[in-house]
């Protein structure tokens, strides 16, 4: 890699952080978990630089390495068995949210919590990064009409989630059809 590549590709990966940050916490739900997976995904984009060969596609591609990263942690973690550690709740968004904004916070981590994978990052690649749909679904590899059904039923879930009355902690909901 040239100079000038390595600067600018340097350049363009500092510029994606703070996107990066807040795509990795609203999957995690945490802010330490979340810079401990943000930093993978910098170290594996460093490592393997030479593969992205339009710089102006480097937001998806970093968030398909930290979704990959996330994705095989979960599976690691299956495989090891189900542990909480205490990093893992202390920076939680009901924990740091502000106390007249606790019961919203609570409210709306709750909800998330309860959608599936999928639905999350639709919700977060449209609602929060402001992508287009035809740009989502290039990301995701998913066609349009999965992208426009994947959120209209991210959002009838989540609204649905967001009234139901709080009855504990709930399993992500799956929908393998969309």
């Amino acid at each position: 890699m040239t100079a000038r590549r390595e600067d600018d590709f340097a350049k363009a990966l500092t510029a994606q952080l703070p996107a990066l940050r807040r795509y990795a916490q609203v999957l995690i739900g945490n802010k330490a978990a979340a810079d401990d997976l943000v930093q993978d995904c910098i170290e594996r984009a460093l490592r393997q630089s030479a593969k992205l060969e339009h710089l102006q596609r480097i937001g998806g591609w970093l968030r398909s390495i930290l979704h990959n990263l996330h994705i095989d942690e979960l599976r690691r973690k299956r495989r090891q068995g189900g542990t909480v550690e205490l990093a893992d709740v202390e920076n939680s968004l009901m924990a740091v949210a502000p106390a007249r904004d606790t019961a919203a916070a609570l409210d709306l981590h709750r909800a998330m919590s309860t959608l599936s994978l999928e639905h999350r990052q639709i919700l977060l690649l449209v609602g929060l990064e402001g992508l287009n749909y035809k740009e989502v679904a290039e990301e995701l590899a998913v066609p349009l009409g999965t992208v426009m059904s994947r959120l209209a039923r991210a959002r009838e879930r989540l609204r649905f989630a967001l009234e139901a009355p709080t009855q504990g902690p709930q399993r992500p909901l799956s929908d393998k059809s969309a």
